[in-house]
């Protein structure tokens, strides 16, 4: 029995595209605070490069090891607007340099944390730092950022809404790959291992390694085994996948905790797409008896397949969290492409399909004359979707200057490619431009 699972497992790996798609370990730098900048920098890149010096070859380990791909190492850290916010510096462009610095000496894929946490308001390091995205993100190739402008206990700063729309097509007009860097968030999570999103939330221990998994093209075939079945058989069968999937990323997260000295955190469940063939969460959709993903149908298989996932997975570890569940970013998954090529998958059942998956708006590439206002907008819907649920949801859209409806645009490597997607042109710019908060739902008041 034991060689069959292991057998089972070599399958996986070799045939299915399964792997662990990041070690991520998380780093606090709030004993890293300083008034003076240069002071809080230095104190910055010498504790990440500490703590995390031995990251890499730790997961290169493992790979050797025990024969699991891991695709990506990373770093995510205490959102940089809590930790500049003590100097007097006008710009944090100088923060994101140290950070990109850390991360290329460490020889890591990406590092997350360049955020803001702003759902309730915004302090002067927050409206700092949002005021330096653009330029940030253009002049550092490894830094990630997020913005959290909304929760279902406090609502929507639609203030920092709007700021957002127009960080967006800034950042786009100085380099479009910048916003490939960028997540808008409601109820952001602080212990996420996957980019751009990835921060180190103030509740987490002072170092911890947290890992993501994928295996989209390992429940595909699974799936294939049960054809025509009914769909509660089809929901076991994710589940029991997702249990295996997860036993993998546990393992590789504990040895990769106990090496480095630093406590496991979580694995998050969710099955994260490539490019690749094969390794597509639109062809499980499609598995389950879609003709196409986007057409009627795809919220309901996509309800049964995130919480499938999230039901084998807690079996699997006590140690879940994350975002955990399913997510449907269009440049990085074949099947995505496809649908949106076909006129099957369009902006409006994308965000519908974010009412019951992880995250939201993901990777969706758009004409680069977007208005601000419909930016914000998009934002808006989002995070309304997720303050109304009580889940993530986030937008992480690229407007491409020069590029209209139909053209494509190439990303490289994970990120893959993606076709310029329509939007909606009625304006929606008077109620962005109104700002204020959106309250939040009478739910939330739960004590």
């Amino acid at each position: 029995m034991e060689f069959d699972k292991i057998l089972e497992t070599i399958h996986m790996i070799s045939d299915q595209n399964l792997d662990v798609r990041t070690v991520t370990m998380g780093i606090s730098l709030l004993d890293c605070i300083d008034s003076d900048s240069d002071v809080a920098c230095q104190k910055i890149y010498d504790k990440i490069t500490t703590k995390a010096k031995n990251l890499v070859k730790v997961a290169e380990q493992i790979e050797m090891e025990y024969g699991i791909p891991i695709v990506n190492k990373r770093v995510s850290v205490t959102p940089i607007s809590l930790v500049a916010g003590a100097s007097n510096d006008r710009d944090y462009v100088k923060y994101a340099k140290t950070l990109d610095k850390a991360a290329q000496t460490l020889g890591i894929d990406f590092i997350g944390g360049f955020s803001a946490l702003v759902q309730k308001g915004m302090t002067k390091g927050d409206e700092i730092l949002i005021a330096s995205l653009p330029q940030a993100l253009t002049q550092t190739n490894l830094v990630c950022a997020s913005v959290n402008v909304g929760s279902s206990k406090s609502g929507i700063n639609m203030d920092a809404v709007k700021q957002m729309g127009q960080v967006i097509k800034d950042a786009a007009e100085l380099d479009y790959m910048n916003n490939a860097k960028l997540v808008v968030f409601c109820n952001a999570v602080e212990d996420n291992p996957f980019m751009a999103g990835g921060f180190h939330g103030v509740s987490e221990p002072d170092t911890v390694i947290n890992v993501g998994v994928s295996g989209p093209g390992v429940v595909k075939t699974a799936l294939e085994k049960v054809k025509g079945k009914p769909l509660d058989e089809v929901a076991e069968t994710i589940k029991q996948t997702a249990f295996k999937v997860t036993r993998m990323g546990q393992l590789v997260g504990s040895i990769a905790a106990k090496r480095l000295g630093v406590p496991f955190g979580i694995v998050d469940l969710s099955l994260a797409p490539t490019p690749a063939v094969g390794d597509s969460v639109a062809q499980i959709l499609e598995e389950i008896g879609l003709d196409q993903v986007g057409t009627h149908g795809t919220t309901a298989a996509l309800a049964m397949l995130n919480d499938a996932v999230k039901k084998g997975g807690i079996m699997a570890c006590s140690h879940v969290g994350g975002l955990s569940g399913a997510f449907i970013p269009v440049s990085e998954d074949a099947g995505m492409i496809d649908a949106v090529n076909a006129g099957t998958l369009n902006l409006a059942k994308l965000e519908a399909m974010t009412a019951v998956c992880s995250v939201g708006l993901d990777m969706i590439a758009l004409p680069g004359d977007v208005p601000a206002e419909t930016l914000g907008a998009m934002i808006a819907d989002e995070a309304a979707i997720g303050m109304i649920n009580n889940k993530t949801t986030a937008v992480r859209v690229i407007p491409v200057p020069g590029k209209k409806v139909g053209d494509t645009v190439e990303f490289g490597g994970l990120l893959g490619h993606a076709p310029i997607m329509d939007y909606t042109h009625v304006s929606s710019a008077a109620m962005i431009q109104r700002g204020g908060t959106i309250p939040a739902p009478i739910h939330s008041f739960k004590n």
